[in-house]
């Protein structure tokens, strides 16, 4: 498995993110509260693409969550170590940065761990309800909590590190979470060909918990966080991909 180059490219959005970083457990976090009431024993973990929780871009989809009544936390499972946002520069990477270096430190376990020490902190805070929502990267991880059941809603967007049909069939044989797939026209890590046997395998009725794909026409790999919104098209998938998440949250989390 390795990168593609959409997986390291795009824009950077502009606004003024209103969560906050705090320690959980050890592992810092970016996290996005609802104000007023909100159902405290439900949460989103927010998982990032290779970018991780400093890119603004996904401090501010984590507070559109969190606007719509969800606890949201992107935990930095990079420790640190994500590719830094000031690298994405004129909508791609900068040179200088050895991707493929940088890819081949990650340790898959030890992102599970982090992630499983987040999990059960938020349980013992009172929260018994997991949706998550991964992007390219993180996509990984939310079938991989989903093997195990502790999630309980899958939203991925232009899911990377996947094999194949492998992890589809292994998500249909144990996984218990309704899936969300927003995918788009230009996407290498989930091509056409991925997409055709999702359907195949999930659609029509015959996966139980539930299954939606969605489509989003003119858009590349990277859309639903780091579109160019100065482009139509990009704007719409990225928008509507997010609201599409959403959605799926009301309806089964």
């Amino acid at each position: 498995m390795s990168l593609c180059d959409d997986c390291i490219k795009g824009a950077s959005h502009e606004g003024n993110p209103e969560g906050t970083f705090e320690k959980i457990d050890g592992i810092n976090c970016y996290i996005a509260t609802p104000t007023g009431y909100y159902a405290k024993d439900k949460a989103i973990l927010f998982l990032t693409d290779v970018f991780g929780p400093n890119l603004v871009n996904a401090q501010l989809l984590a507070d559109g969550f969190a606007n719509n009544g969800y606890k949201t936390v992107i935990p930095d499972y990079f420790f640190g170590d994500a590719i830094p946002p000031h690298m994405l520069s004129g909508g791609a990477l900068h040179p200088s940065f050895n991707k493929q270096e940088w890819f081949q430190r990650r340790d898959l376990v030890q992102i599970r761990d982090a992630l499983n020490k987040v999990i059960t902190a938020l349980k013992a805070e009172g929260v018994t309800r997991f949706g998550a929502t991964g992007y390219c990267f993180g996509a990984r991880f939310v079938f991989d909590l989903a093997f195990d059941n502790i999630i309980h809603v899958s939203v991925t967007a232009h899911p990377s590190q996947l094999k194949v049909p492998d992890d589809l069939e292994k998500y249909f044989a144990l996984a218990k979470a309704p899936l969300l797939i927003n995918s788009c026209s230009n996407d290498s890590q989930f091509p056409h060909e991925a997409q055709v046997k999702a359907d195949e395998i999930f659609g029509d009725g015959k996966f139980a918990p539930g299954y939606v794909r969605e489509y989003f026409d003119g858009c590349i790999h990277g859309f639903a966080v780091r579109g160019d919104m100065s482009d139509p098209k990009a704007k719409a998938g990225k928008e509507g991909a997010f609201q599409k998440s959403v959605l799926f949250f009301q309806s089964h989390l």
